[in-house]
Order: structure tokens, then C-alpha cells, then sequence
């Protein structure tokens, strides 16, 4: 049967002599694979619609497991997300986390285009920590797996201050903090930015200023969430944990220039062309001895 659907491919394979299977995730079919002929091929009219990260429209027939493309259409490249490491580094989390993390039963409409608009604000230059926390929280909700905020998980207080407890389910008020030693004191502009990415549609994700201690704090909480509830590793997550860490880094402090070698220090020395003219000190090479005429041997 022939099917055609619009999808962004999020993961593709080496198969056989120059082709590839890639696994696109639709807005209306979930996830599928699909057999590209010939997509590792120099002269192949379809080995761009196969790249990670592309969202284009594929037309292909299926009977079993897998499909094999027809034909197909680029409808965006997100050229922008393979150019720099650091945006390709968040956009391959982004499709790992949709290839490995979400079954094939949540993977639908609205999975798609929040991947969509993660990839999108991802290529606009948007701050990729803060896409990335919020896209993360689209992950935990659409697994099922999402905290609890507004309230302590555990008897249900409004009023905080809480901890983020992994084991809890979410926030825990002072009065059950004794139930998870481990959970976490965030400040309260985390929080809000929790609070936010958690009811946020990721199509109207603006631009989002955030000091570093909050991003640090975001970070560790999702990881933590998403080890315990998801617990998924990902070979492109060890990557962007370090790369972050390296973002956080202090600037390496210039070196000091080496004594008198400074920028715009006087020379005392004579202008190299009149140094021909000093006589060098006394029984050194370069001063006839005496009775010796100049410029002979002995």
C-alpha cells in the first residue's frame, strides 16, 4: 500500500550497499521506517531527505515493518542545526530523546510538533539550554511521567516553600521533606521557569533570558527526574552533559606577556643596521690579535 505523510527524519542507518533506513515521526502515523535506496550515494536524489533533523514530506509503499520511499520532498533541511556543534549537540538529544524515550503508542501529533518547534527555535539561534529544559518536559509529559508543581506530591499543600523530589513525584513541602533526603532546594526562579515549561506550548517559545545558576539548577533537576522515571541512556545525552559543563567553565585568564616584550615597550637597543659599527669586548672572535693583519690568516 502507498502511503504518504509528513515527518522529520529522527534517526537513520547505514543499510546494505549504499542505502539507509531512517525513522521519521509523523503528526498522524507515529513513528516510521523507511527504506531509502541508494541515499549514501554521491549522485543520490534523495540523500538530504534522509539527513537527521530534515522535515519533509515522503511518499512510500509498506507492507510489512518497514516502508520503502517512492518518492519525497524536503519541506525544511534545518541546514542551520548540522553547521555548529553546539546546535547540533541539542538537536540530536532532541531526536534521540523522541526515537528512544516515547513509545510507539505516545508518539503522536503532539509530540511532533513540539519536536517541530524545538528544532525550529533550535536553528533561530534561542537559547538551546532553555529549549532543551522545556522540550525535556514535553518528553516526561507525553511518557506520562510528569511532576507535580503546584502542590506537595505527597499531601497535596499549595503553599511552599518545596523541594523537587524525584522519588516523591515532584514538589515536597517542608512538612515531607523527611520522606526524600535527596530532594532538591531550587530558587524560586526555577520554579517559575518549571511552572512554565511545564504548561508551555513550545510554538510560542520566546526569547527567554536566564542567569547560569538557574540554568544549572534546571539541568540538574531534569536530569535527576529523567534518570529515575525514564531511565534511558542516550549516546548523544553523555555528550551534551559534558559540553555543558564545559560551557560553564570561567574564561581561561590571558597570559601575561613575557618581561619586556610587552606592546609598544621602547627598545633601547641600536637599530640593527648600526650594530655592525660596536667593536666586540677584547679576545673575542672578531678582533684581529695584534700583529695580525685584518681579514688574514695567520
Amino acid at each position: 500500500m502507498l502511503y504518504r505523510m509528513e515527518g522529520i527524519v529522527i534517526r537513520g542507518t547505514d543499510y546494505g550497499e549504499g542505502n539507509k533506513i531512517v525513522t521519521i515521526l509523523t503528526p498522524s502515523h507515529g513513528k516510521q521506517g523507511i527504506v531509502v535506496k541508494g541515499a549514501r550515494k554521491p549522485k543520490s536524489r534523495y540523500s538530504s531527505l534522509a539527513q537527521l533533523f530534515t522535515y519533509g514530506d515522503f511518499s512510500f509503499y509498506k507492507s510489512g515493518q518497514l516502508g520503502t520511499l517512492n518518492s519525497g520532498e524536503i519541506i525544511e533541511s534545518f541546514r542551520e542545526l548540522r553547521e555548529g556543534l553546539d546546535a547540533a549537540a541539542y538537536a540530536a538529544y532532541a531526536v534521540e530523546l523522541c526515537d528512544r524515550a516515547v513509545g510507539e503508542e505516545d508518539a503522536g501529533s503532539f509530540l511532533f510538533h513540539q519536536l517541530k518547534a524545538c528544532l525550529t527555535a533550535l536553528a533561530q539561534g534561542k537559547d538551546a539550554q532553555i529549549v532543551i529544559r522545556a522540550f525535556e518536559m514535553k518528553i516526561v509529559a507525553t511518557a506520562g511521567y510528569a511532576p507535580l508543581l503546584d502542590e506537595c506530591a505527597s499531601c497535596g499543600r499549595a503553599n511552599g516553600p518545596f523541594r523537587f523530589s524525584t522519588l516523591a513525584g515532584g514538589a515536597l513541602c517542608d512538612g515531607c521533606r523527611y520522606k526524600d533526603p535527596t530532594a532538591l532546594e531550587l530558587g524560586e526562579t526555577t520554579w517559575k521557569l518549571l511552572r512554565l515549561f511545564a504548561a508551555l506550548d513550545l510554538r510560542r517559545l520566546g526569547q527567554i533570558s536566564v542567569k547560569d545558576v538557574y540554568k544549572k539548577q534546571l539541568r540538574l533537576a531534569m536530569r535527576k527526574w529523567m534518570d529515575h522515571h525514564i531511565g534511558v541512556k542516550l549516546k548523544s545525552q553523555n555528550f551534551l552533559d559534558q559540553w555543558e559543563k564545559m560551557a560553564e567553565l570561567p574564561p581561561a585568564e590571558p597570559r601575561a606577556p613575557r618581561r619586556g616584550a610587552a606592546e609598544g615597550a621602547p627598545d633601547d637597543r641600536p637599530p640593527a643596521e648600526d650594530r655592525s659599527s660596536e667593536e666586540p669586548p677584547a679576545g673575542t672572535f672578531g678582533k684581529p690579535s695584534d700583529g695580525e693583519p685584518p681579514g688574514e690568516s695567520p
